[in-house]
């Protein structure tokens, strides 16, 4: 541990924090406590008229209006001189946004050519907020395209840039922007607990995420990723995007889920910055991280690490009737704790050749480790007679271990926006386990029944993901683009799990391979896409085509690890069109209609037609003749940012899926103990699923120090499912959730935020696309997949609240700091309850976990850079590691 600690400040290794809005004091100039606004840059490319190569030696010289202070006047003057290098690059930095500039061109053999160019920055109607600070930033890094000498300049065009003087929710056209790097609650805890403070996300007792009572897909980046939330530091993450309706341009797999994109927060400030960061949690487990910056000519280096320490304790009880010939009943109690520990470090190194081209070279690392005490009792009562009680005992210990990289490259064409972008993602997981079970049973009166069983189970996997994509974008004119790419990604998946049953014979563990499971599979997926997007008057456009073919093949291995039985699964090509259509009324308010269709294929669990015994109580069988669920999505939204540093987005949707994946569970013979039976869980199509509803999210300043955000979600869910050997079977619940946060100033560098949710009876979710941990890491699930939750039940209502205080400090020479101390479940009222039943059984469940518990984080920043931060290096050929998500 003394050494890990050694590394990761030897290592500090990145993070990015966005780009901060220099203030508006002081004389366009002068500097000052970070106040220069001079940060306008231009930036283009010299090449010879006839033969379009570039032109070396080329004096470039700009002139503009200054300050003389000898006449107390703005006069014209050179504010620079520049020589072009071999490729014909120049560049002017520093330059104040307004007014108007000169660039002359000199160069032996060539016509003087002379310019008057402009960053045209005008004051936006509705004031500086939101997106109209967005758009004036992006007007101050203009590129002037390739210049030829003896004829006229290239047109120009504006760089869209985004400002970290942003608000905490943002809309994009396809997605909801929750800026969370100063969200309170998050401080020293993983992405799980960040979550629960997002709008339209809800969070269980296990961490699994639902948006619209759907699971998302979960990337980071922009990209799918098979680490798991909770392996995630909530410190790292600048911001939450909600994609609830994906366009053609994203994977078509996630079902009637959408996508929960996580941005990491990373930072490209020319000079150095950085920051440490500790805390403490009230059961004494700590957290520490670090990150640092180094931005210097051509080369911009970020690193981060983090170790953060977890002890969770949680409490359940279960009851559930049998209803066989013979009624019987089970009441389990379960107390579990579980400590360890999750390390996570990531780097990356981004070279920017010049003005036009990008390489970044990512990777992460990430390694825990979780020890886990489980005490059960189990009462079983026969035809309403005591009959005997079972103590259960189970140690364990997982292993996790992820590792991944990715190269990218991005190249900019003279013309703006026009560009090309490619990666290379690889992503591999590693899974190991031990757990040892000791059952013994008693009689009523506290005899003991029968012999201990004592068991073991070993379990070892691996994930290895690996994702191809290239992206091209070419604005044809300034009120129309059209956008296309491809995408392959390949998953490979390997399992096993033996289990043992100690012989008194032999006086050792025994494998029993009738419980034991060895498969692994490898899952394909191929897709290319085009979007359209064009501008008509008020009228906004995006029209969208994706092809998507996949290739499934799931193999079981013997004890020797060769193979024993194969299944394969091909789906054809399929087409998957998206539309989004916008009607901006004024500068406030604006219309959208979009529609897209997804797919959802099954995956191996949900294939496989062999047993699996591994719970000989609860066994596991797939079924190969699954086919895909298909859903078709649309959505009506309103969005009207009413007034200054507020914004309402009422959202009506409606989701239809034809051969819905659904689980469902009967009885049959059980082959390990003959004479017995035990319960099958297995999956079947059903014949369709409705979800509809409306969204709102209100966010708004009431006064000063005061600022709320307010969502409500009020949705209906049906599934209709034809059960084999069952009555048919139609759930229907009308379900609502709501969720509130406030921000309260209460003083200068003091601040109180007060967070709660609700969550009515709802239909239990059915799970799609990867689940709500982020694929289960490197013993889940496949691309599309997931636990799907049986139709036959619903969760109860339940509530819960957060309150967490901070206090900022500032010093000068860049140096802050701030304190906070915070509590989740305050009044201990998250309980989780739901309910279950089919014509075998009917069932019962409560669970309770981490309430209340207190955390005490400190952060420091320190840095040193140049307030000149909207470069084209910084913006346009920013690759945000490769991966991004908004023009």
């Amino acid at each position: 541990m003394r050494n890990f600690f050694f590394v990761l400040f030897i290592f500090i290794i990145p993070f990015s924090i966005s780009a901060q809005f220099p203030g508006m004091g002081g004389r366009p100039g002068t500097g000052g406590n970070g106040q220069n606004m001079n940060i306008g840059h231009f930036y283009g490319k010299i090449i010879d008229s006839k033969t379009s190569k570039a032109i070396e030696g080329v004096t470039v010289q700009l002139k503009g209006n200054k300050f003389d202070t000898v006449s107390k006047k703005m006069k014209e003057a050179i504010l620079g001189t520049v020589i072009t290098k071999s490729n014909g690059d120049f560049s002017f930095e520093n330059l104040s946004p307004f007014g108007n500039f000169k660039l002359t061109l000199t160069s032996l053999g060539y016509k003087k050519l002379e310019q008057g160019i402009s960053f045209g920055i005008k004051m936006p109607q509705g004031g500086m907020a939101g997106g109209n600070m967005q758009q004036m930033l992006g007007m101050v890094d203009k590129d002037l395209g390739n210049l030829k000498l003896e004829e006229d300049a290239t047109n120009l065009g504006n760089v869209t840039v985004t400002s970290s003087s942003k608000s905490q929710f943002e809309m994009g056209i396809d997605r909801k922007i929750f800026n969370v790097d100063k969200n309170l609650m998050g401080s020293g805890q993983t992405a799980t607990e960040l979550m629960k403070n997002i709008p339209s996300l809800n969070v269980d007792i296990d961490g699994n995420v639902t948006m619209r009572n759907a699971a998302p897909t979960i990337f980071i980046d922009g990209r799918p990723t098979t680490i798991t939330l909770d392996q995630i530091p909530a410190d790292i993450i600048d911001k939450v995007e909600l994609i609830t309706n994906p366009s053609a341009k994203y994977d078509a797999s996630g079902g009637n889920a959408g996508i929960l994109n996580i941005v990491l927060k990373r930072n490209k400030k020319t000079g150095y910055n950085g920051g440490v960061r500790s805390g403490v949690d009230s059961r004494g487990k700590l957290n520490i991280g670090a990150d640092m910056n180094l931005r210097q000519n051509k080369i911009n280096f970020t690193g981060s690490g983090m170790f953060n320490e977890r002890k969770s304790i949680s409490e359940g009880i279960t009851d559930r009737n049998n209803l066989l010939s013979t009624l019987s009943n089970v009441h389990n109690t379960t107390n579990s704790t579980s400590n360890g520990y999750f390390a996570f470090l990531r780097g990356g190194i981004d070279y920017f050749v010049d003005n036009r081209n990008t390489i970044s070279v990512t990777a992460n690392y990430n390694k825990g480790k979780f020890d886990n005490d489980q005490v059960q009792k189990v009462d079983s009562i026969i035809a309403g007679n005591y009959s005997s009680f079972s103590n259960i005992g189970t140690i364990s210990t997982m292993n996790f271990k992820n590792i991944g990289a990715q190269l990218s490259y991005k190249h900019n064409f003279a013309k703006n926006g026009h560009n090309i972008a490619t990666d290379y993602n690889y992503n591999k997981s590693d899974n190991s386990s031990e757990s040892n079970i000791n059952t013994q049973t008693f009689n009523k009166d506290g005899s003991v029944k029968s012999n201990a069983i004592l068991q073991k189970g070993l379990g070892d996997g691996y994930t290895i993901n690996h994702t191809f994509q290239l992206d091209y974008e070419n604005p044809l004119t300034d009120d129309s683009k059209i956008e296309a790419g491809a995408r392959g990604a390949i998953r490979d998946f390997n399992n096993i799990l033996n289990q043992y049953r100690f012989s008194s014979t032999s006086n050792d563990y025994v494998l029993i391979p009738a419980i034991s499971s060895k498969y692994k599979y490898i899952d394909q997926v191929y897709a290319a896409y085009s979007t359209y997007s064009f501008k008509v008057k008020k009228w906004s456009y995006q029209l969208g085509l994706r092809a998507e073919s996949s290739t499934y093949t799931g193999t079981l291995l013997n004890a020797s690890g060769a193979d024993s039985a194969t299944f394969k699964v091909d789906y054809p090509l399929s087409l998957f069109p998206s539309a989004f259509i916008t009607y901006k009324l004024n500068d406030k308010q604006d219309y959208q209609i979009n529609y897209s269709r997804r797919i959802n294929r099954p995956n191996f669990f949900q294939l496989m037609p062999f047993p699996d015994y591994s719970d000989p109580q609860n066994i596991n069988v797939g079924n190969p003749a699954i086919k895909p669920e298909f859903t078709n999505s649309l959505e009506f939204s309103w969005n009207n940012a009413y007034k200054k540093g507020a914004n309402f987005l009422a959202t009506a949707y409606f989701k239809y899926s034809t051969d819905l994946i659904t689980r469902y569970i009967y009885r049959d013979k059980n082959s390990l103990i003959p004479g017995d039976s035990a319960y099958f869980n297995t999956y079947i199509n059903a014949n369709e699923a409705f979800t509809y509803g409306i969204e709102l999210s209100n966010k708004s300043s009431l006064n000063k120090w005061w600022e709320m955000t307010v969502s409500l979600n009020l949705f209906n869910s049906k599934i209709n499912a034809n059960v084999p050997g069952q009555t048919n079977l139609t759930q229907e619940q009308l379900s609502w959730f709501g969720k509130v946060n406030n921000n309260f100033k209460v003083s200068k560098g003091f601040s109180i935020q007060l967070s709660g949710d609700y969550q009515a009876k709802t239909v239990l979710p059915a799970s799609s696309g990867g689940g709500g941990r982020g694929g289960m890491g490197g013993g889940g699930m496949m691309f599309g997949g997931g636990p799907q939750t049986g139709s036959q039940g619903y969760n109860l209502p339940r509530y819960g609240v957060d309150l967490a205080f901070r206090k900022d400090f500032t010093w000068k020479k860049g140096r802050t700091a701030n304190l906070t101390l915070s509590m989740n479940d305050i009044f201990r009222t998250q309980l989780f309850e739901s309910y279950s039943s089919s014509s075998l059984f009917n069932q019962t469940s409560q669970r309770r976990r981490d309430p209340q518990i207190l955390r005490l984080n400190f952060s420091y920043r320190f840095g040193k850079f140049d307030v000149s931060l909207f470069k084209r290096k910084n913006t346009k050929a920013d690759q945000s590691g490769g991966m991004e998500m908004m023009q």
